[in-house]
């Protein structure tokens, strides 16, 4: 990382390292949304499947995007992303919950809690990063944040809909 930017971190008095933990926790989380809303738009059934499938698949790809940006984060930190996927069962907040009943609506519930568990972790995350004063990651996170933010609630509104007909 540029010596200024890692300076900018240490002044705003988060422990660099401590900031790397944190955000190798949520980039476990995200690549563990990706394999889980993936998985999920495999094996879905039932009413509105190709609608539910569809939003699953690009809520995949946005957590995917999420990881990467977050793995960007780190690595200007000059911390190493999590290298295997073994470390991010062992290191996430929000776990993956296997999708054992493919049913539109057991998925969706399933997702939903999935986004209700990122909103809270990026909310705490966000906080932490406020108080050290680091805009670039404070930046990062809220984006971030606002995109799980609607992803629950394009979930619930399919799940409403889902429940109307």
């Amino acid at each position: 990382m540029g010596r200024k930017g890692r300076d900018i971190v240490v002044r705003g008095g988060a422990g660099v390292n401590d900031l790397i933990k944190k955000l190798n926790k949520a980039y476990a989380d995200e690549w563990l949304a990706y394999i889980q809303y993936w998985t999920g738009a495999q094996v879905i059934e039932g009413r509105m499947r190709p609608d539910v499938q569809k939003e699953l698949l690009e809520h995949a790809n946005e957590e995917l995007g999420h990881a990467q940006k977050l793995a960007d984060r780190i690595i200007q930190l000059g911390g190493t992303p999590l290298l295997e996927p073994k470390e991010w069962f062992k290191e996430s907040e929000c776990g993956y919950a296997v999708p054992r009943d493919f049913n539109v609506k057991a998925l969706l519930e399933q997702n939903i809690e999935g986004e209700r568990c990122a909103i809270e972790t990026y909310n705490e995350l966000l906080n932490y990063v406020k108080q050290s004063k680091d805009p670039i990651t404070f930046h990062l996170i809220r984006s971030i944040m606002e995109d799980e933010v609607e992803h629950e609630q394009d979930l619930e509104d399919l799940q409403a809909d889902v429940n109307s007909k």
